[in-house]
């Protein structure tokens, strides 16, 4: 693949020996399930280019067959204001990047004119590093939760993530430590998550709610000041799902005033620790895992 600091407008595909046999028209609609939409785009434009002549859709692709496809959407990311906030980036390629979010910042802006947001940041660091494509995350995380968040570069990458999440193709693990002591050392709750009519921003277990699978893993315990480290990977991406879950267990995130904890840390000991999922275009295991960033202590076994 092309080096993702180029201001080439086309992006670079060498096709994979998985491909053969493969027609173009079946890579974009049945393999990558691009948008109906941004393949007719391509087809009317015909600017998408195999070994740099003008595609022919119906071409059998072949291992070694180089792919150009316009995906450098400047004009997309002229609305994201750029703001210098040193994010960290855990990994970056021509088509996508996962950002270590810090805690006290928004995933987006939460109100116009807001500028201070985790995607501010990475805007930043693209106009900086001269990359002129867009930015879109994929998933969020809480004011103050901090860790791995995933961003797209194009339009294309930025669908097949989003189908990868919502077909549960993206695995997402956190640590928390929690109130009190779990006497399970691992399982799961399956509890639905609805507003909670009486406060504006707080979620709780509803029956008539949104369906929530939180799974969990004990990892340690601290007697003295009974606190329980764990383990968790969701299957459904509710909003403050994590923290609902465990406060409806009468186990709280240790500092997590809104939903029951106590003022034992500035922030609810919430970390996006690993993110795990298969690359759409090279199709490689992908696994990133985000340091902590505030307060390491407080997650540390050993400490515990």
């Amino acid at each position: 693949m092309e080096d993702f600091n180029t201001k080439n407008p086309s992006m670079f595909i060498n096709v994979l020996g998985n491909w053969n046999g493969l027609s173009l028209e079946k890579l974009f609609k049945e393999r990558w399930k691009a948008p109906k939409k941004l393949v007719h785009e391509w087809r009317m434009s015909k600017e998408v280019m195999l070994n740099g002549r003008t595609a022919i859709w119906s071409t059998i692709l072949q291992q070694g067959d180089l792919l150009s496809i316009p995906l450098m959407d400047a004009a997309e990311n002229e609305t994201v204001q750029a703001t210098n906030l040193d994010i960290p980036i855990l990994y970056e390629d021509e088509w996508l990047l996962v950002a270590n979010k810090p805690a006290g910042i928004d995933t987006h802006p939460s109100q116009p004119g807001d500028s201070h947001s985790l995607i501010n940041g990475v805007a930043y660091y693209l106009q900086q590093t001269g990359q002129t494509c867009m930015i879109k995350h994929i998933h969020r995380l809480d004011k103050d939760t901090t860790g791995a968040v995933l961003f797209a570069k194009n339009r294309l990458i930025g669908s097949m993530l989003d189908r990868m999440l919502e077909e549960r193709e993206i695995k997402r693990t956190y640590v928390a430590l929690v109130e009190g002591t779990l006497h399970k050392k691992e399982g799961k709750i399956n509890e639905k998550i609805g507003r909670d009519r009486h406060h504006a921003t707080r979620r709780r277990v509803s029956p008539t709610g949104q369906t929530a699978l939180t799974h969990y893993r004990v990892l340690n315990h601290d007697s003295k000041r009974n606190l329980t480290l764990i383990s968790c990977t969701l299957e459904s991406g509710r909003t403050h799902q994590i923290r609902v879950h465990f406060s409806h267990l009468n186990h709280p995130l240790a500092g997590d005033t809104l939903y029951g904890g106590k003022k034992t840390f500035h922030r609810q000991a919430l970390h996006a620790r690993k993110i795990e999922f298969t690359h759409p275009i090279s199709e490689e295991k992908m696994a990133i895992e985000a340091p902590f960033l505030d307060k390491p202590e407080i997650f540390d076994g050993r400490n515990l």
